[in-house]
Formats: structure tokens, C-alpha cells, sequence
């Protein structure tokens, strides 16, 4: 029995949902410990979609408990949606397989309407954000005047908090940005509503996921975005507001790194990402837009157009790095199957110099020139294969050379979106 990780390498949206979905056939816990509903994990089940995006994938298997830990931020409402929707395709959610950390933070309706208003004054430099109030809602919590789940199963504590909370938020609203505030009674009764749909839920996460890494079950560790949207290794300021790498999974489930058994990197076969900030790999071009149409590259959350380009070996170096990866997991390698050339950046230039450990500065980051190394395409069809050696000689060049560069094992690949269109070459839990 052991730990795993399942955590996106590049800049989010590598296809983890149904990694996490496939792994969790084996884990008696999944376990989120970041982020928000800014997520969007798809998985398809019997020809049937399911868009994850606070709600860990877990859910989907019966007699697997789901658990949304206290690096989380929460919208409740649309956590009970997400429940709802679940419930219409035959997934009912109960006590016993999805609990709520106390600890992890509320977002509130003031959240989105700050978010908003910022992203507006920010002009030509907005960050790209998904408007779902993350940011606001992570800022309240490092600056101490966050709410938190515990303090919403406590109505007069809520009460409490979030009229001395109003108070500040209303006159940023109405003096800096010309907004109008929010009521103290409308939105104490709106949460309060919602507070009595997720009571049963509610519970002291970090001790039930000690407990049953004590007891020797299988622990499955999920994250959301990507190493290089990490608050603190990303390209910043263009990332999202929480630790999106393994140090998350410590201050966001309350587990110790000496519990942590294997890291998987999941690696999508080119390289994309959505929003503002830079891209050093980026097609805009034909290619590009080959790649996005081919491979439906449009958010699960927003609808969002992903750019689109060739992978880039310095930036997952990089975060191989930062995470210390034992594996690695392929996915979309069927989207590839019609390229007749495939690159893959090496190093970059930058003013005519060498570089190739990833820049910390964006702005240096925005002026890299990619350097190549070409592969040919296999131009035939890898859509469904689940053995290594049913792939076409130039597929298996191609991820033997991402091994390579990377040095790092490939673990598994996914050649499409099905549960059962994966090829495994080796088991993260032991």
C-alpha cells in the first residue's frame, strides 16, 4: 500500500482527470489539496462526460472517499451544483464518499465582484483570470480575514466575521471601483442555506487522511493547474493563486513529505496554455491551430481557446525539478498522429546566449528563442493502443526521446480520452 501523486507539469489542463479516474480503480482515497472550481477535469466513462471541478475524481468509483482538503478555496453554491449534476448521471453524493475540509476557504459573491473589477482596470495586462473569485478569496487568506468552512458551520460566528468583513469590502467596492456592495442580511441567509446542504460533509480532513495512510490504504494525492502556474514557480504574476506543485499537497492535506511515496508528472504530448503571460514554444500558426481544433483544446471551465505549441523539454525539466518526479505520464498522443515533423524545444536562446534552465523572470521568459530538436511523425493511427509495442516505430522513438531529454520514466500513456485508451508501463502505487 503507498501514496500517489498525480500532478500537472506544465501549465495546467494536461488531461489529469482521467489519470486521477483511472488510478483511483485502486485507491481508497483521493485527495485534493489545492485550488478551486477554476478547475475542469474531464473524464469519459461508457461514453459518458463527466467535467470535474472542485469534486475529485474519486467520485466516480464506488467505494473510493473523495476529499476536498483545506488548501481548497469554495464556492459552495457551485460545489452543490457540481453535486447536483453528479446526482442527474447516476452519482449520488454522500457523507461517506466526499467530505470538506474545515479548513479550506469560502469564496464570496464580494470575491467575483472584486476579481472583476480588477481585471478591468488591468487593461491590456489582465491576467487571464477565470472571474471565479480564487485570487480575491486566497489574498483574504494570507491576509487573515479569509472565512473559512468551520466558521460557516457556526452561524453566529459567521454572522460575525462576515458583517466586520462587508464593512471593508462594500466601501472598496463602492469608493474605489464604483461598484455596488453587498447586503449583510441576503448573503448571511444565502450561506446559511448552503451551510445546512454541506454540514454532513464537513469534517477534520487532515486526520481521517493520516488515519488511512496509517491503516495502510492506497492515498491518492489530486491536484488542479499546473507546476507552472504555481504561485511561487510559475511564471509569475501570470499563475494562479495557490501551490499547484508537491509542496502544496503538504500545507494543503496537512500530510508530512515523508508520506509521499511516487510523483506523476502528467505531461501532455505538446504544450499548451490558456490565458495571458508567456510561451515560449507557441504556434501561432496553422500548426497551431491544427493542434487546438485536433485536439479540442478549449477550457472545461470557461470555453477558453488553449494556445497551442511543440513541447518544451526546458520548462519540464524545470518542474521535474521542482516536484522531484519519478514518473511521468503522456497524454493526447493520439492528437500528434497526422504531423509528418514533431519538435521539441531543447534549449532556448536568449540575446544569442545559451539557456537552458528555465528563467524565474517572465519578462525573460517572454524573450526566449526556442531551440529544436526534430522528430518524425508517425502519420498513422495510435487513437485506442494499450501496449507500448502496438505503437508505430516512430511513436515509440518519439516518447523514448522525451525520456531522454527529460530524464524522467514515462509511466503511462493516455492515447485517448476513454478510461480504457491507456497504455501502462509501469504502476505508481506500489
Amino acid at each position: 500500500m503507498s501514496t500517489a501523486v498525480i500532478l500537472g507539469v506544465q501549465w495546467g489542463d494536461e488531461g489529469k482527470g482521467k489519470l486521477v479516474d483511472y488510478l483511483t480503480e485502486h485507491a481508497h482515497v483521493v485527495a485534493r489539496f489545492q485550488g478551486g472550481h477554476n478547475a475542469g477535469h474531464t473524464v469519459v466513462i461508457n461514453d459518458t462526460q463527466y467535467i470535474l471541478h472542485l469534486v475529485p475524481s474519486g467520485i466516480l468509483h464506488g467505494g473510493t472517499l473523495s476529499v476536498i482538503g483545506g488548501g481548497t478555496v469554495i464556492d459552495p453554491r457551485s460545489l452543490i451544483v457540481e453535486m447536483d449534476e453528479l446526482a442527474t448521471k447516476g452519482i449520488e453524493v454522500s457523507r461517506e464518499n466526499l467530505v470538506i475540509s474545515k479548513g479550506a476557504h469560502l469564496i464570496m459573491p464580494y470575491h467575483m465582484a472584486i476579481e472583476a473589477a480588477e481585471e478591468k482596470l488591468l487593461g491590456s495586462g489582465l491576467i487571464g483570470t477565470t472571474l471565479k473569485g480564487i485570487g480575491p478569496a486566497y489574498t483574504d487568506k494570507m491576509a487573515r480575514v479569509g472565512l473559512k468552512v468551520a466558521d460557516l458551520m457556526l452561524p453566529e460566528v459567521f454572522r460575525e466575521k462576515l458583517a466586520a468583513v462587508l464593512t471593508r469590502k462594500n466601501l472598496l467596492l463602492e469608493k474605489i471601483y464604483n461598484k455596488p456592495g453587498f447586503d449583510l442580511d441576503a448573503v448571511y441567509d444565502e450561506f446559511m442555506g448552503y451551510a445546512r446542504r454541506l454540514a454532513p460533509h464537513v469534517t477534520d480532513t487532515e486526520v481521517l487522511v493520516n488515519q488511512a495512510i496509517d491503516e495502510g490504504k492506497n492515498v491518492l494525492f489530486e491536484g488542479a493547474q499546473g507546476t507552472l502556474l504555481d504561485i511561487d514557480h510559475g511564471t509569475y504574476p501570470f499563475v494562479t493563486s495557490s501551490s499547484a506543485s508537491a509542496g502544496g499537497i503538504c500545507t494543503g492535506l496537512g500530510v508530512g513529505p515523508n508520506r509521499i511515496d511516487n510523483l506523476t508528472g502528467v505531461v501532455k504530448a505538446y504544450t499548451t496554455r490558456v490565458g495571458s503571460g508567456p510561451f515560449p514554444t507557441e504556434l501561432d500558426s496553422p500548426l497551431g491551430a491544427h493542434l487546438q481544433e485536433r485536439g479540442g483544446e478549449f477550457g472545461a471551465t470557461t470555453g477558453r481557446p488553449r494556445r497551442c505549441g511543440w513541447l518544451d523539454m526546458v520548462a519540464l525539466r524545470y518542474t521535474a525539478m521542482i516536484n522531484g518526479l519519478t514518473g511521468i505520464a503522456i497524454t493526447k498522443l493520439d492528437v500528434l498522429d497526422e504531423m509528418e515533423e514533431i519538435k521539441v524545444c531543447t534549449h532556448y536562446l536568449v540575446d544569442g546566449k545559451k539557456v537552458e534552465h528555465f528563467p524565474k523572470e517572465a519578462t525573460v521568459v517572454a524573450s526566449c528563442v526556442p531551440q529544436y530538436e526534430s522528430f518524425p511523425g508517425w502519420r498513422s493511427n495510435t487513437r485506442g493502443a494499450t501496449e507500448f509495442e502496438a505503437l508505430p516505430e516512430a511513436a515509440r522513438n518519439y516518447l523514448k526521446g522525451v525520456e531522454r531529454l527529460l530524464g524522467v520514466p514515462i509511466e503511462m500513456i493516455s492515447t485517448g480520452p476513454k478510461r480504457e485508451e491507456l497504455i501502462l508501463i509501469s504502476k505508481p502505487f506500489q
